[in-house]
Formats: C-alpha cells, sequence, structure tokens
C-alpha cells in the first residue's frame, strides 16, 4: 500500500477558525497515526479575497496547535510548489488535453447571460444548471474569436444522464444524479482555475491518498470525480466530516462567542486543551476518557469512528477541559503563560526578578482554580493591586456601616498600630483577642476583617491573601501593592469621613 498522504489544504481569506482546524487536526492525527505524510497547501487562487496577512496568521495559528507539516509553502518539498497562484502553469497542461481531446469546451456565455438561464430555471421550478449552449462551438471556432480578444472560460462536458457514486469514509456510500450537475467550469474567463478543478490537479500531482475535509465540501467531490474520470486518473479515498454547530444547532458563528483560533489563543486557552477538544468534536475515544493529550490523541484516534452527526461547540466544555490542562503544568509554567497577561494589564513590571517570579508563582497557584483560562487571570491579580475602599460592592459597604463590623475593625487596627511588621500567624493571635472581647465568630468576626484586608465582600482566603500581599509588598511593581497596615489604616479613614 502506498505511503498515507494527506493534505490541510486553507485558502487565506480569513483567519482559522474551530471548524477548519478540527479539519487539519484530523488530518494530521490520522496522518501521525499511520506514519503518513501532511502537507499544507494553501488555495489562493480567489485573487480578491486572498491576503498575505491571513496566510501569515495562518501558518501562526496552525504552528501554535502543534500541527506541524512535513510539506509546505514555507518549507518547500517534492511536489510543490504549494501555493495554487504558482502553479497556473501546470494547470494549463491539463487543460490543453482536455479541450485536444474534446473533454472540454470554451463557454463565452456573460454572466448576464448565465443570471437568465438560471432565473428561467428557478422560474421552472427545476434545479439551475448550464443549459451547455457553447458545447457546440468547435476548439478552431474558439480559438478564432479568444484570439479576437473575447474572453471565455472552460467547461467540462459531462453526461446529462446516470449517476456517480463514491464510498465515503464516514457517510458510507454516496450517489449524486449526473443530471443535476451541467457542465462545472473548470477555468475561469480570468484564466484563473476553478476550485474543483485546481484541487483535482494538486491532489494527484502531491499524490494525495486521503481526503479529509468538512461536508461542506460533499457537493463538490462528484465534479471533481468527473475530472478525475476524464483525465484518466485515480481519486483519493474521501472523508467529509460533520459541520461544527452552535448549541442552537445553527452554524456556529461570532455570535456564539470566540470561533477563530488566534481568538482562543489570545483569551489564554492552551493548544493542547484545545486540541484535545476539537478531537472530541464528532469522535469520542475508547473507555469514554476525555482528557487526552496529543501523543494519546495521535493512539487512539480512529477516522473510521468519526459520527456523521454535526458536532456541537460547547464552550463550557472547553473551559472544563482548559482547566484540567492548565492544573497539570507545573507552576513555573503557568507563571510563564500568565506573565504576558498581567504586564499587558499593568500589574508586571517588564524587567522580572527572581523574587518577582517567586512571587507570581505562589500567587497564580492560590487563584488558578478560578480560572478557565489566562486571560481571566487579570480580574483575579486586581485584588493584589487595586484597593479603592471608594469602589467597594454594595455588601462590603454595609459591613462597613455595621456597628460590629466597625468594632471588629477598630479593635484590628489598634492592634496594628503596636506593630512593626505583621503576618498571618499574628492575624490569628489579633483575630483571637476579638473573639474574647466581644464574643463574635464566624461571619461577624471574619467580614469584617476581609473587607478591611481587601475592600471587597469576597474573594481570596485570609490565609493565602495576607501572606502574598505581605511579601508582594517588599517588590517593586507597576502598581504598588499596599501592607495590610497600609489597608486597614485607608478602611479606618474612609469610616471616618463616611
Amino acid at each position: 500500500m502506498n505511503k498515507i498522504r494527506v493534505r490541510f489544504a486553507p485558502s487565506p481569506t480569513g483567519f482559522l477558525h474551530v471548524g477548519n482546524a478540527r479539519t487539519a487536526l484530523f488530518n494530521w492525527l490520522f496522518a501521525r497515526q499511520k506514519g503518513g505524510i501532511f502537507i499544507l497547501r494553501v488555495e489562493d487562487t480567489d485573487i480578491e479575497r486572498s491576503l498575505q496577512e491571513y496566510e501569515k496568521a495562518l501558518l501562526l495559528d496552525l504552528k501554535w496547535l502543534g500541527l506541524n507539516w512535513d510539506e509546505g509553502p514555507d518549507i518547500g518539498g517534492k511536489y510543490g510548489p504549494y501555493r495554487q497562484s504558482e502553479r497556473l502553469g501546470i494547470y494549463n497542461e491539463y487543460i490543453e488535453k482536455l479541450l485536444e481531446e474534446g473533454k472540454a469546451y470554451y463557454c463565452f456565455c456573460s454572466p448576464e447571460e448565465l443570471e437568465e438561464e438560471r432565473k428561467r430555471a428557478l422560474a421552472q421550478g427545476i434545479m439551475p444548471k448550464y443549459s451547455g449552449k457553447c458545447r457546440k462551438i468547435t476548439l478552431g471556432e474558439a480559438l478564432e474569436r479568444i484570439k479576437k480578444g473575447e474572453k471565455a472560460a472552460v467547461r467540462l462536458k459531462t453526461p446529462d444522464s446516470g449517476e456517480i457514486r463514491f464510498n465515503d469514509l464516514v457517510r458510507g456510500e454516496v450517489v449524486f444524479a449526473l443530471n443535476g450537475i451541467g457542465d462545472p467550469i473548470l477555468v475561469r474567463s480570468n484564466g484563473l482555475p476553478s476550485y474543483n478543478y485546481a484541487v483535482v490537479i494538486d491532489d494527484y500531482l502531491m499524490k494525495i491518498t486521503h481526503v479529509i475535509r468538512g461536508e461542506d465540501h460533499i457537493s463538490n467531490t462528484p465534479r471533481q470525480l468527473l475530472v478525475y474520470r476524464a483525465l484518466n486518473l485515480q481519486p483519493p479515498v474521501f472523508a467529509h466530516l460533520s459541520m461544527v454547530m452552535g448549541k442552537d444547532n445553527t452554524r456556529l458563528s461570532k455570535r456564539h462567542g470566540a470561533t477563530s483560533i488566534e481568538q482562543f489563543r489570545k483569551e489564554g486557552y492552551l493548544s493542547t486543551a484545545l486540541n484535545n477538544y476539537l478531537a472530541l468534536l464528532g469522535w469520542s475515544p475508547p473507555e469514554g476518557k476525555e482528557i487526552l493529550t496529543i501523543e494519546e490523541l495521535i493512539n487512539l484516534f480512529d477516522l473510521n469512528k468519526v459520527s456523521r452527526s454535526s458536532a456541537i461547540f460547547d464552550y463550557d466544555k472547553l473551559n472544563w477541559i482548559n482547566r484540567q490542562h492548565i492544573r497539570k503544568l507545573t507552576s513555573k509554567e503557568k507563571a510563564v503563560r500568565a506573565y504576558p497577561y498581567l504586564k499587558e494589564a499593568g500589574y508586571l513590571p517588564e524587567k522580572m526578578t527572581v523574587s518577582h517570579w517567586k512571587w507570581l508563582e505562589k500567587a497564580i497557584e492560590s487563584i488558578i482554580a478560578n480560572i478557565d483560562r489566562f486571560s481571566q487571570l487579570i480580574g483575579e491579580f486586581s485584588i493584589f493591586f487595586d484597593f479603592s475602599p471608594e469602589n467597594m460592592d454594595q455588601e462590603a459597604k454595609s459591613i462597613l456601616e455595621s456597628e460590629e463590623g466597625r468594632r471588629v475593625i477598630q479593635f484590628f487596627h489598634d492592634e496594628l498600630l503596636k506593630l512593626n511588621k505583621f503576618d498571618y500567624e499574628i492575624f490569628i493571635k489579633i483575630t483571637e483577642k476579638i473573639k474574647k472581647k466581644f464574643k463574635y465568630k464566624g461571619k461577624k468576626l471574619y467580614h469584617p476583617l476581609r473587607v478591611a484586608l481587601t475592600a471587597r465582600s469576597s474573594g481570596l482566603e485570609l490565609n493565602q491573601f495576607i501572606p502574598l500581599v505581605e511579601e508582594g509588598s517588599n517588590l517593586q511593581f507597576p502598581i504598588k501593592i499596599k501592607n495590610c497596615i497600609e489597608r486597614v489604616n485607608e478602611i479606618i479613614k474612609y469610616i471616618t469621613i463616611n
């Protein structure tokens, strides 16, 4: 059997979204599992919409996902070039062969004529397809007209009846009636190849054995098979993946949330977690295990077990999976990944010392259980840096306004005035004194103390918060971390004024 060769062939007309990323992942997993070759091919013949910036972003996203390719536009390979815009001469060779053999013909119909044909068909309640009116034009006559300046497309001659069938690895046997296809365009009047023509030539010359793509391409398959048949070429095996839908069972779009890989990367999802989740969209690993490494995905993935039902993109499930992958990171890895977000938010300095890194690791571990992705750390980290009695929530204010709350905070403050330093052990001793004096416990005791130290009614446990604030107050940050004594002093001033 020939070596497995698969390809991911996106058009650089936008950013890579999760549907295409899943297609890339399934191709990559299949190739890696079978010891095959994974090819990246850029289909950029849509010159009006294809942009170099999208191609750069595409390569960046695939590299971030870890889906390395064996042949591609940036690294070359035996069967290049790997951009369709650089293969136009190759496509022309096969067009000339089809024209000379009478299997294709020039079509001079204008867009206006084709639109009129389409409207007439719809008015008659039949499926629009090209009438074949230019089929009778001989090749010689067509070449003369072109020489005089007329523009022409090239169409493939197809049978008016019969059917074309193929076995799909996901969907089983698929059958299309030829009487609804018409004569597909191979080359547009601007000289550029159509998708259904170029992809056949590319897949054949690049020795692609399996075409794994979205089911939105399934209607293209009979047209491509007709091209293979006309050129007497062996087609690859096809596998069409179900669409990725939102929870409302409509096609996934921006209104459902993030959809591009760039967005997920910027929000602080791990590539390992996103790959893990994308693999579960339409495929289930044996024994129901859901948290999988990339190595486990390669070993377990089975293209024959991919479902034909639509895959529902569940952001809650992705967040849960990402949380599990975050937990597997070391403290140092978490800190390194968190740093760009916290620096951008103005919390961390450009140059981090060893002490900064040690503090950051401990701070992240104290709050990591509350986050699904690293961008959420910005909000969680504000508890260390943003101490503002004026901006307290209503619950915190009501605690300060209560008689019990003021008693606790005033006593706490008076005890702090006696100290040169403060730590959690001292905090415990002071709370014991408050218990004895006022007979307070539970919420009556600890809620006022939390508000005094954080200016918030809820948040990080004080046994974690106090050591981090005290240590952080001795480090240089863009925004100063106030120590506990400074915080309680500010709360007392706020109470006095209000």
